[in-house]
């Protein structure tokens, strides 16, 4: 009988900032641990459960709608917010990806570029040039980026080919307000294109090719247990958190780690490896331990955006036949808010195939 030829994905190697090497390293599977001498981590899925269940994340500790130029962001605003791109996107959903259409490059960002053209079509640069993944690690240059472009003479007028999420700049009236709404027109579709990139990116390292049977929604959940999105939820010290536990002191803040969390041998079989069966029989809503878009108690409103634009990608790139370049054997994942692969080169099987002939 002929040797078992290993899948692709097992010669492929995650290598992790070494910040994030070291809490696998040196706290997996405890469910408490002390990260700093006033920050304790938290990746046992009880305990943190217990924590998140205190109280209500305080604006400061939203990832999204933290304050915006000063300005807080009510969750009745952040609410009409995710309703309006959730608008954008819907009407994105209702057009099918054209079957010419070609994804293979770099990944995340060809998925992020084909996404900001996708959803926000036809609004103009000043606005779209907001999607920029440069952006994302330079706060300054999203700064002056915004300050430009609110100052520029020839705002957008509203219209038909403005999305819905454009008219908040549209309609704003005066320097200071659209300056506040583009920084919201950020804050609400870069997330989107941003997340959604990074997770089909993530799962195609992960497990490509993929069984035909598999859905890729069970691929996209077993891709965000291993590189979680939300792989950190920060708590800031408040005098619920030492009632729960005494290990815990008035001055500390806490900070879960569904990146442990989602790999604690207690709570999975074969926690290190990617296997999309196990969502056959799991519920990802009720699931202990398992929050790539937060806890129960405050679950990230995109989520309902982010899967169905995910496997819509995922499926395309399945039917397409497009595959991870068999010479790429290691991808780095970075310190980052967004945990993902940096770069993955997706391209053609026909012509990989052809290449090894």
């Amino acid at each position: 009988m002929p040797p078992a030829i290993p899948h692709p994905a097992a010669r492929r190697a995650t290598v992790f900032a070494p910040r994030l090497q070291a809490l696998f390293d040196e706290h997996l599977g405890k469910d408490l641990a002390r990260l700093e001498p006033d920050t304790i981590g938290i990746a046992g899925a009880e305990l943190a459960d217990r924590i998140l269940s205190a109280r209500k994340a305080t604006e400061t500790e939203r990832p999204t709608f933290k304050p915006l130029h000063g300005r807080s962001i009510s969750r009745t605003e952040a609410s009409a917010g995710i309703r309006t791109i959730g608008r954008d996107i819907r009407e994105a959903l209702t057009h099918p990806i054209p079957e010419r259409t070609d994804l293979s490059g770099p990944w995340p960002i060809t998925g992020h570029m084909f996404l900001r053209d996708l959803v926000l079509r036809g609004d103009p640069y000043r606005l779209r040039i907001l999607m920029s993944r440069k952006l994302e690690i330079d706060t300054k240059l999203t700064w002056t980026t915004i300050v430009v472009g609110a100052a520029l003479p020839g705002r957008p007028k509203p219209g038909p080919r403005l999305t819905h999420t454009a008219h908040l700049v549209a309609e704003a009236e005066g320097y200071q307000d659209r300056r506040y709404a583009m920084g919201m027109y950020r804050r609400l579709a870069a997330p989107v294109c941003f997340t959604i990139s990074t997770l089909v990116a993530n799962a195609l390292w992960l497990g490509a090719p993929f069984d035909e049977g598999v859905p890729s929604r069970n691929i996209l959940y077993e891709a965000m247990r291993l590189l979680p999105p939300s792989w950190n939820l920060l708590r800031n010290r408040s005098p619920e958190y030492p009632v729960i536990d005494d290990r815990i002191r008035p001055g500390d803040d806490l900070l879960m780690l569904p990146l442990l969390t989602h790999r604690d041998p207690a709570l999975w079989d074969a926690p290190d490896a990617f296997r999309p069966e196990r969502w056959d029989t799991l519920d990802p809503d009720d699931t202990p331990g398992y929050m790539p878009f937060g806890h129960a108690s405050e679950r990230c409103w995109g989520r309902h955006m982010v899967m169905p634009l995910a496997e819509l990608l995922l499926d395309h790139i399945r039917r397409t036949g497009l595959v991870v370049a068999p010479g790429q054997r290691t991808a780095e994942v970075p310190l980052l808010g967004l945990l993902g692969v940096k770069e993955i080169h997706i391209g053609p099987r026909s012509r990989i195939r052809r290449a090894r002939a």
